[in-house]
């Protein structure tokens, strides 16, 4: 009887412990966001703007936005935001030091917004492309890109 009891106090345990793990493991949306955020934010390049721009924010979310905002020291706030449904491909201009990472949409599906401008006044406007300063990226950076943007659209259609 004690070994019964035992066997059942283990096996109790075990299953306790594998429905707390499986409700602890990421979603893999929210896995591929969590790393194209770090990467993306790792890789940003300031410096060209870096005389202009006070700050910036750039996220990728697990429901499927990536979002854009620059704060320049005049006042003026630029924000470009797509969701990764609608994620066609990724190309990059420059080099492995500096260059500008463009990510394509199917049609005019970034939002551009420009808030406080002086010259243009408040703007919304469509683009087919979203372009983010970056820098020290290899090849194989920008490939693991391609791959996890195309990845969460596919995701994403489901």
């Amino acid at each position: 009887m004690k070994k019964f009891t035992l066997c059942l106090k283990i096996c109790t345990y075990m299953v306790l412990c594998f429905v707390f793990l499986s409700f602890s493991l990421m979603d893999p949306l929210e896995e591929q966001a969590v790393y194209l955020q770090e990467k993306l934010t790792g890789h940003y390049n300031v410096l060209p703007e870096v005389q202009r721009i006070k700050k910036y924010e750039l996220h990728v979310t697990n429901t499927g936005f990536c979002r854009y905002k620059r704060f320049f020291n005049t006042g003026k706030v630029e924000y470009f935001s797509f969701n990764l449904v609608k994620f066609k491909d990724l190309d990059y201009s420059g080099n492995t030091v500096a260059g500008t990472l463009y990510l394509h949409t199917q049609g005019d599906d970034v939002i551009v917004q420009t808030y406080n401008d002086r010259k243009g006044g408040d703007i919304d406007s469509m683009s087919t492309y979203m372009a983010i300063p970056l820098k020290d990226v290899e090849a194989a950076d920008l490939n693991e890109f391609a791959e996890r943007f195309r990845q969460m659209s596919v995701q994403l259609h489901r």
